[in-house]
């Protein structure tokens, strides 16, 4: 009965990690193709339905998974904050799967837009559904785009350990999916240039194979022939655990211990009441 219960848990997380990216991936591709085939918008709205796409995305599936909705996450809390090892291939695999799954529905629904804008399949749509160096137009190559995709995760996750960790601050309540959205778009802003900021393998991954199947034939390229699908995956996860570790190293260690906390110092006994 007990491995029943745990396998159906398990079932139950594994859902929430594809719906929560699912849902991230239907609003980030989806405003991609909306700016970049449609010119409809313009980089503030990428970067702000990037952000929110993480905050549904959180919220979707928090209760049930602990939405981590991105493997450089269950990577970086696998190794830091006792997440499951046994856990960690099923919800990457998950994750990719609802990342996957979404940008088909984004290739289906802009079906129209995207063959008027860019007939061949080319890199130039092709950055609606995966990362480029340099956003396929700036002078960054492959090694500038995995030393950007390590920084970037890097500052994801050392910020979102700040997040949860309850002896720190802690947003109050239900507070917390909102700021994490607020960090990607602040990502965005700032970091957006060099690699599209993925900071997330599924992310980048799922909707590249569902490209890659729907005619864009050299989704697996950047636009100097390298093979550049890797670095989106690879950067992320090594940039996560750096990220979470110096968050471990510099500011975790300090912290007081929850039975500190809440200690009442005793007040001086050399100084007279009054004064």
């Amino acid at each position: 009965m007990a491995g029943r219960l745990d396998r159906r848990e398990l079932a139950g997380e594994l859902i929430a990690e594809f719906a929560g990216t699912a849902v991230l991936i239907l609003f980030g591709c989806g405003v991609v193709a909306s700016v970049v085939a449609a010119e409809v918008g313009d980089h503030d709205s990428i970067a702000w339905a990037w952000g929110l796409g993480v905050v549904l995305g959180v919220y979707t599936a928090a209760r049930t998974s602990g939405a981590h909705i991105n493997p450089a996450v269950t990577l970086g809390f696998a190794a830091f904050q006792g997440f499951p090892w046994r856990k960690v291939l099923p919800y990457i695999l998950a994750q990719t799967l609802g990342a996957f799954v979404a940008a088909l529905i984004v290739r289906w629904n802009f079906t129209e837009v995207l063959a008027m804008a860019d007939p061949g399949h080319t890199l130039k749509t092709q950055i609606v559904f995966s990362t480029l160096p340099g956003n396929g137009t700036l002078p960054v190559g492959m090694w500038g785009g995995f030393r950007d995709q390590i920084i970037g995760t890097a500052i994801l996750l050392f910020l979102v350990f700040a997040l949860i960790d309850t002896r720190n601050m802690a947003p109050n309540a239900n507070m917390g999916p909102f700021v994490i959205g607020l960090i990607v778009v602040a990502i965005g802003m700032a970091f957006g240039t060099n690699a599209g900021y993925a900071i997330n393998p599924a992310r980048d991954f799922g909707p590249r194979l569902a490209s890659w199947l729907t005619g864009y034939h050299d989704a697996w390229r950047d636009q100097y022939g390298d093979l550049y699908f890797w670095v989106p995956i690879v950067g992320p996860l090594l940039g996560g655990l750096i990220g979470a570790g110096l968050y471990q190293a510099l500011i975790s260690r300090f912290l007081p211990r929850p039975e500190e906390r809440d200690i009442v110092r005793p007040a001086d006994p050399d100084k007279r009441e009054g004064e």
